[in-house]
């Protein structure tokens, strides 16, 4: 493979692209050209949402292609475009061969939620210290434990899950992705758990990778969940979470827990403000900029 280097300003980031990606480039990415310098710009997003801004001042656009003659091609093409105006082309050069899988695999370590709980990609033998442990490799659903908002959950889990079977009560997984949350409470103790998502994709994974983990549990999408739950789990974004919140806080049971995430420390305000007319939410854990909100019926 070949890799074409361009540097454009950041009105000409998105055109470029959009003529790279035209031109069949098996992959177009954007990073500051001024990153680990006085001149870095951050630029930052709300999760799930489009970026602030589609580059910055200074963007360097790398663009892969399958032969030398495919990246020359399209330099040549782009550079004609009166869109180029202001940018440049930095090079070809050739990307060497490399073992992609393993190179991918080294990127995921074992994550520890607890000194004895941990995920464990399938590639890595567990810690010597790890009583519990879910084996999940990344994939296509949201969920591998890398993530604070998966960590503050998966601790809760562990919390209230220490009082052996049956502590963590009727358990659904609202938005479960992969799974991970409904199979961190089978490992808890839990045996009646619903994970839901609007995501097919999503909803086979979390059967696939409960299976793998030997967990137990009912997948579905949305409709599955039915009655009253003595633990709530919903780790979504804040958005999603305020629209949920009439329908999440009528399946919580009498003295059950709701425990929301995928919300930043600045949006704590909102949560609370949008589920007061049922449950009184307050902030239990926090890590990274994200909190993790928890009430109790």
């Amino acid at each position: 493979m070949y890799e074409l280097r361009l540097l454009a300003p950041e009105d000409s980031v998105e055109p470029v692209s959009d003529a790279l990606d035209a031109l069949d480039a098996l992959s177009v990415s954007v990073e500051d050209a001024d990153a680990a310098t006085d001149a870095e710009q951050a630029l930052f997003g709300e999760p799930g949402m489009p970026p602030p801004r589609e580059g910055w001042q200074r963007s360097r656009i790398a663009a892969l292609f399958p032969t030398e003659a495919a990246a020359q091609e399209a330099a040549t093409l782009v550079a004609a475009q009166d869109f180029f105006a202001g940018s440049r082309v930095l090079g070809i050069a050739a990307v060497p061969d490399e073992d992609w899988v393993r190179l991918t695999q080294s990127q995921f370590e074992p994550v520890e939620i607890t000194p004895t709980f941990w995920i464990v990609p399938t590639w890595h033998e567990p810690p010597g210290q790890a009583v519990r442990t879910i084996r999940l490799d990344p994939g296509l659903a949201f969920g591998t434990g890398t993530h604070p908002t998966t960590r503050m959950c998966l601790r809760w889990i562990a919390r209230n899950g220490e009082g052996g079977a049956g502590s963590l009560g009727r358990v659904l997984d609202y938005g479960c992705g992969s799974g991970i949350l409904a199979i961190g409470a089978a490992r808890h103790g839990a045996t009646d758990i619903d994970a839901v998502d609007i995501d097919p994709a999503a909803v086979d994974s979390a059967a696939l990778n409960a299976q793998a983990n030997g967990a137990v549990l009912r997948t579905g999408l949305p409709e599955l969940a039915r009655g009253a739950y003595d633990t709530v789990l919903a780790n979504i974004l804040a958005t999603p979470l305020k629209v949920l919140a009439p329908l999440l806080c009528a399946h919580v049971a009498e003295g059950g827990h709701l425990v929301l995430a995928g919300i930043l420390e600045r949006q704590a305000g909102e949560l609370k403000g949008a589920y007061a007319p049922w449950l009184a939410l307050e902030v239990e854990d926090s890590e990274d900029g994200w909190i993790l909100m928890t009430a109790r019926r």
